[in-house]
């Protein structure tokens, strides 16, 4: 998701391609060619310029609305409904990579998370983050925390510091509901980030930017990226 002001000139995007199983954007103004997954202009007048991101979540539908019951909802533009492909995912999964990069324990069509961090990047793979969560990990410097909702398909990261200290977080075994402690305060944070009780409550965690994909797209983009291993 990105901010389309570039430049102090709001932008109209359509789609006007695809590269790579990726699409690309262009704007009505200056007629310039974006990449979805960089938010970068390749060609055109603004060639170079990059989008600013705007956080936002991989959540299911049901986690969302538990979160924020009054939400609203984008609608399906009637005139188009029957356009939609609703089987569209299942359908890309199928079709063989352009691109690949053998040599990893990751396979092309494998799901990854992926984030930067002061411009290193790394992949989680989605199996061994959902096996192991809530993971913790340290990317260029920075403590980090990524977990999965308790919908199990959910996910958020987010940095592991409590009041800049860094702190290591564990779902409790057999507690009720849903709930993190953080290994500093015992205190119970939600899947937002944010505790609920004890020393620390009223206080959240800082979220981090990241990005549900696939491993060769992932990769084409983040040449130097790493990959988690543990």
């Amino acid at each position: 998701m990105w901010k389309r002001t570039v430049n102090g000139e709001v932008l109209h995007f359509y789609l006007a391609g695809i590269n790579n199983q990726n699409f690309l954007m262009r704007d009505r103004e200056t007629g310039s060619w974006w990449q979805q997954i960089t938010g970068k202009a390749i060609y055109g007048p603004l060639q170079g310029a990059t989008l600013e991101p705007v956080l936002s979540d991989e959540l299911t539908y049901g986690e969302w609305k538990n979160e924020f019951p009054s939400g609203l909802v984008l609608a399906p533009v009637p005139k188009y409904t029957k356009e939609y492909d609703s089987n569209w995912e299942s359908d890309v999964a199928k079709l063989p990579v352009v691109i690949s990069f053998p040599g990893t324990d990751v396979k092309s069509r494998d799901v990854v998370i992926g984030l930067t961090m002061n411009g290193a990047a790394r992949a989680y793979p989605w199996e061994t983050f959902a096996r192991q969560s809530p993971v913790l990990d340290r990317v260029n410097g920075v403590p980090l925390l990524l977990v999965l909702g308790p919908d199990r398909k959910s996910f958020r990261v987010f940095v592991s510091r409590i009041d800049g200290r860094d702190a290591e977080f564990f779902l409790q075994a057999g507690s009720p509901g849903w709930a993190l402690f953080d290994s500093t305060t015992a205190s119970a944070w939600n899947f937002q980030g944010c505790a609920v009780s004890g020393p620390a409550q009223g206080k959240c965690l800082e979220p981090v930017y990241a990005l549900k994909d696939y491993w060769f797209d992932w990769r084409n983009y983040h040449p130097d990226t790493t990959i988690y291993k543990r």
